[in-house]
């Protein structure tokens, strides 16, 4: 039996996870233990949290919308193409060492850090979005197994997803954050409806959390439109050196 505090302390964790997951990503990594911590088994923190990604990402791309940044139908395409690899995710059962898993996971964070620091400046006015012809197959491709992740567990997923649509779509980040936000959305409905067919999600626990995601993500949205590609750009830099070093030590 949970006391009253346990559900303002899941607002309140959801509301930083709602932020960062829509800044940047890798949110999850704070909402999981939580919802574990409360007592639900992994398989259940991981369905359960779906349910609160899903309203943050609609939420997310509704405050975009209302900024006037919008990517469709780009983003429906991606979008189809990751909810058939979320399906194949989600019903994936691998046994992996969670040690191993997650000091990969860090050294990966890590790379990205890398990546951004040390990738050569792109001066906006310069860049010509790539969003048809070849670019859109190898998008549609490479979001098909950004699906696949994401269906399997989706923690730190938001970091890989804007630097691909950055520097191989050449999107500024602004709308390369709106674009992963639709396409998060499309595909975590199919990832939910397999948890919840399994039976794994607890939707009491799932939507007092999805009051702290939603509250996030649309301050989140509308905020970083507000802010532009350099917060956005240091805020993904701290929030991933900071993951990095949970996954590695803790």
């Amino acid at each position: 039996m949970l006391e009253w505090y346990h559900y303002l302390l899941l607002v309140a964790v959801g509301f930083a996870v709602g932020f960062i997951n829509t800044v940047a990503g890798g949110g999850s990594l704070l909402s999981l233990p939580t919802l574990i911590f409360l007592g639900l088994p992994p398989a259940v923190a991981n369905g359960t949290n779906r349910v609160a990604i899903v309203v943050q990402t609609a939420l997310g791309t509704a405050g975009f919308r209302s900024k006037g940044v919008i990517t469709f139908p780009f983003n429906i395409y991606l979008g189809i193409s990751a909810f058939l690899g979320s399906i194949i995710g989600a019903y994936i059962a691998v046994d992996i060492d969670g040690e191993t898993f997650n000091r990969i996971l860090a050294i990966v964070m890590l790379a990205v850090v890398l990546i951004i620091i040390f990738k050569p400046k792109m001066r906006i006015g310069e860049m010509q979005e790539r969003l048809t012809g070849k670019y859109l197959w190898v998008s549609m491709i490479v979001f098909f197994f950004f699906g696949i992740y994401g269906g399997f567990i989706n923690a730190g997923l938001g970091f890989l997803m804007l630097l691909f649509l950055h520097y191989f779509n050449q999107m500024n980040l602004v709308r390369s954050n709106a674009t992963k936000v639709a396409v998060v959305f499309i595909y975590m409905l199919a990832a939910l409806a397999v948890f919840a067919f399994n039976d794994k999600v607890d939707w009491k626990l799932g939507f007092v959390l999805a009051i702290g995601n939603g509250s996030g993500a649309w301050f989140a949205s509308r905020f970083s439109v507000k802010k532009g590609d350099g917060f956005i750009k240091t805020f993904l830099v701290i929030a991933v050196v900071l993951m990095a070093i949970k996954l590695w030590f803790f």
